[in-house]
């Protein structure tokens, strides 16, 4: 993964631990108040919110202790591997978007992070500027040239 998503993960888990957890120990405290724990919906709510955050806590320590932290900065060529930021042109629309590949754990579409594990991507991987890729994505096959490729 890159750096940015290695701090993204670390945030996560930070304010989980720091901030979440403590709010639904005393969200329980408050609703073991309230007396039959049998009939109590806040009660039932607060553990099952306890039950996610330790579950996702356990997920984020396991995904930062096997993390490999790649340094994009320090990589560069013509040919599109992780890290890579990829302009393509659709061929059809003339469209151009831009997308960086990074590591399943940091994917998001909307912030033009690209899973290296996605469709789109995998047939990026080593590829040259100037070439065609024809993905099949469940709306049909779409063609992308690719513009510019850029380790940034």
């Amino acid at each position: 993964m890159t750096a940015g998503g290695f701090n993204r993960l670390q945030e996560e888990l930070k304010h989980l631990k720091s901030v979440a957890r403590p709010e639904v120990i005393k969200a329980i405290a408050e609703a073991r108040e309230h007396g039959d724990l049998s009939e109590n919906a806040e009660y039932h709510a607060a553990r099952e919110r306890q039950s996610f955050i330790e579950g996702r806590v356990m997920e984020l320590e396991d995904r930062i202790s096997r993390a490999e932290i790649i340094d994009t900065s320090k990589l560069s060529g013509d040919t599109v591997k992780f890290g890579a930021t990829v302009t393509l042109a659709d061929e059809d629309t003339e469209e151009e978007i831009t997308y960086q590949i990074v590591g399943q754990d940091e994917s998001d579409i909307k912030e033009g992070r690209l899973s290296i594990t996605a469709p789109l991507a995998r047939s990026l991987i080593g590829k040259s500027e100037g070439d065609q890729v024809e993905v099949t994505t469940p709306g049909g096959s779409k063609s992308y040239e690719i513009v510019t490729v850029q380790f940034v």
